[in-house]
């Protein structure tokens, strides 16, 4: 029997279940959460009896007694998942363990690779030598071209489109329909905002909003 165990439970775990559902791969799923507030209820927090999905069996720590069991981190943000995988591995989890949960709809070109720990949800597109690494969220309807790097930790949400070359620096979020110019970097820890069309470089920490996108701080100044 494959199972598998979801860390955190939240929304991103009810959309990582879809691909779990579709693809079929897993006899068993549950969840874990801190929250004792979530134990005993399935993902969308309907009390057992009443199932409808993965349930949440408890605290995160239960992961040092589920030795075998697959593991994927459902935490939204990236930097949180990043201290949620450290955490892991104190508990024993080791980087095998980690699940690939793609959309079976989601075709993955020979050229292109997809990192353990990854939640790739469906009509995601992947054109030709695009490298995603571990732990990445890939909302729907984001398009990944020619070249482009997605580095641990990033998440990109619905809509995102990246031009050719492009490199997404760890830990970093690119928001709702956000669209960045070929050849660009989006480096590590940095938030685009939704809509956002990026023509420059976006630099490490910094959040960028706007059409074209402009830093925070530059915005706020513009409008003093």
């Amino acid at each position: 029997m494959r199972s598998l165990v979801l860390v955190a439970a939240g929304g991103l775990a009810r959309e990582a279940l879809t691909v779990v559902d579709a693809a079929g791969r897993h006899d068993c799923v549950v969840a874990v959460d801190d929250d004792p507030r979530r134990w005993g209820r399935d993902l969308a927090g309907r009390r057992l009896g009443d199932p409808t999905g993965a349930m949440v069996i408890g605290g995160i720590d239960q992961l040092a007694d589920l030795t075998t069991s697959e593991v994927v981190v459902c935490a939204g943000r990236g930097s949180t998942r990043r201290t949620l995988v450290g955490r892991l591995a104190r508990l024993g989890v080791t980087a095998d363990r980690y699940a690939r949960l793609l959309h079976p709809g989601v075709p993955v070109p020979a050229s292109c690779t997809v990192g353990p720990g990854s939640v790739v949800l469906a009509h995601v597109s992947l054109t030709s030598d695009v490298q995603v690494g571990a732990h990445v969220v890939l909302m729907p309807q984001v398009t990944l071209t020619h070249d482009d790097v997605v580095d641990d930790y990033a998440t990109l949400c619905a809509g995102v489109s990246l031009g050719g070359g492009v490199h997404v620096g760890s830990a970093a979020y690119v928001g709702m329909n956000a669209s960045v110019h070929p050849g660009r970097t989006v480096g590590p820890g940095a938030t685009v905002g939704m809509g956002a069309v990026v023509l420059e470089d976006v630099p490490a920490g910094e959040t960028w909003v706007g059409v074209p996108a402009r830093p925070v701080r530059a915005t706020a100044g513009a409008r003093r």
